[in-house]
């Protein structure tokens, strides 16, 4: 999602969440000063559907939660609203009904215009807050998978096709095709096209 300011004057969490609850729209909230979030691209809805189905089938054996973007993630005084969440645990007892203190897992889905917002300003906020274990960047325009865990010191691991990965705060494993199913991108195509003309030949 785009951010583009809304608002020059500061304003209070309370006038925030207020407004929130009136809007069609959805803004963030960072520094006092909010940010209108403008629509997705067609290869973002997929690729979120495809995570956030994913975390629900497996979730429900578990005492965890998966929510998609309409619920917000608060860090300090700043409101975001993840492209996706999981929250663990009996902290969901303590959860506000519009947003989340406590998430485990956060995943955003990137694009050009979001990239640079997504790696810094966000990447800081969410591992600044105390119960999140890891936080995952899945770029729309190629195939990339970046995965950062707090017990790895929050190094950077990125996963490509025919690659797949744990989010191990949970025990779960992710197919990168599968998380690019239905996804329109040059590495999609190019991917599809190689197993195509291996099937071929077979």
């Amino acid at each position: 999602m785009v951010l583009n300011k809304a608002i020059k004057h500061v304003i209070s969490e309370e006038e925030y969440l207020q407004g929130e609850l009136l809007s069609e729209v959805k803004h963030e909230l960072i520094d006092g000063e909010v940010y209108v979030m403008e629509g997705v691209s067609s290869n973002h809805v997929p690729i979120k559907g495809n995570v956030y189905r994913k975390l629900g089938n497996f979730s429900q054996n578990l005492p965890c939660e998966p929510f998609s973007s309409d619920v917000k993630v608060k860090v300090g005084k700043n409101f975001f609203y993840p492209d996706v969440m999981v929250v663990c645990d009996e902290q969901t007892e303590h959860e506000h009904p519009y947003y989340s203190e406590f998430s485990t897992i956060l995943v955003e889905v990137l694009s050009g215009s979001t990239r640079r917002v997504y790696q810094t300003i966000k990447r800081n906020a969410y591992q600044s807050i105390s119960y999140v274990q890891e936080y995952a960047l899945i770029d729309q325009d190629f195939v990339d998978v970046e995965v950062c865990r707090k017990r790895h010191a929050w190094l950077s691991q990125h996963y490509f096709l025919c690659n797949e990965f744990y989010l191990e705060s949970i025990s779960i494993k992710f197919s990168i095709a599968d998380i690019y199913q239905r996804v329109q991108n040059d590495g999609v195509i190019n991917y599809l096209q190689q197993q195509a003309d291996f099937d071929a030949i077979q």
